[in-house]
């Protein structure tokens, strides 16, 4: 049996169905009593989001040890950069997010492989934190075969053959600026310097492309472009492909540079990617505005 309290919004779990209705209140009355007189530990259990497992035979039904809230929920427990967290605060108490923890964590339970890897999910606010970002490069969804997917768009983990696309993205790169093909296909020191790697979608099937596209993921990404757009200034938005290029409609074009191009893919790059020269423009913008530029070598 579970009791939802009104009042703090803590949960009480483990009760036996058999609980008689008088011990149930008094149980719910004890709660109630502690949140109202600001009891320490009920402010922390608050605070914490955790909830607290009733004990048999404890003075009126109630005590036990605290345990992680996740164990009763379906909201994701989001491990994000602080200043991220607190600028998307608001998304993550929507029922869209909860849908998408939910979606996962029905995925998972059925044996389903999702990449990249749960701790991966957030990878790229974890290395661009929010104050950081000067250059958003928008992918549309994560590589979907084994030990592809690093939460970066584009990226691969080192060890990893680069994908066609990634190795296209490396091509320009060297007849834009000269820079070496790289040895490796981990853009880490990119996301590092400032360039959000961000993929509409954050998470997808094993061996199912755009798998996770209709979960609620894009609602998510569209409101990070937003925050981007609304709260920085001088940012450079490449965006690759017809479908990166409709975020143009969610961008204030006249605080930020857009640079469009056909997408890096093979099917596509000879139709305008090539010779785009999007990293030497993303440079000279970002000098004119005096921010450091990227330093592209990997």
């Amino acid at each position: 049996m579970t009791i939802y309290l009104p009042a703090p919004a803590i949960v009480l779990i483990g009760l036996p169905p058999q609980t008689p209705k008088g011990e149930l209140w008094s149980i719910l009355i004890a709660a109630l009593l502690l949140y109202k007189r600001k009891s320490k530990k009920f402010i922390e259990l608050y605070k914490k989001r955790y909830i607290i497992r009733v004990v048999q035979n404890s003075p009126l039904g109630v005590g036990g040890k605290l345990i992680p809230s996740f164990t009763n929920t379906t909201s994701m427990d989001v491990k994000m950069e602080a200043s991220w967290k607190e600028v998307l605060e608001e998304e993550f108490k929507k029922p869209y997010f909860k849908q998408i923890a939910e979606h996962l964590k029905t995925e998972k339970a059925q044996g389903k492989t999702i990449y990249p890897p749960g701790p991966l999910i957030f990878n790229a606010f974890d290395k661009t934190p929010f104050d950081n970002v000067k250059v958003v490069i928008l992918g549309q969804d994560p590589y979907h075969n084994p030990g592809q997917a690093m939460g970066l768009s584009f990226s691969v983990p080192d060890g990893v053959q680069p994908p066609p696309s990634l190795m296209n993205i490396f091509k320009e790169l060297h007849d834009d600026i000269g820079v070496p093909m790289p040895k490796t296909g981990n853009l880490t020191p990119w996301a590092k310097q400032g360039v959000l790697l961000l993929n509409a979608s954050l998470t997808v099937r094993a061996n199912e492309p755009m798998s996770h596209s209709k979960i609620g993921w894009h609602l998510f990404t569209d409101t990070v472009i937003e925050k981007i757009s609304l709260l920085k200034e001088h940012i450079v938005f490449l965006l690759w492909g017809k479908f990166a290029q409709e975020k143009t409609a969610i961008i204030d074009t006249k605080k930020h540079y857009i640079l469009k191009a056909a997408h890096p893919s093979p099917l596509s790059a000879k139709n305008g990617f090539f010779g785009c020269r999007h990293f030497s423009k993303t440079n000279d913008y970002l000098v004119k505005h005096k921010v450091d530029p990227i330093d592209w070598a990997l």
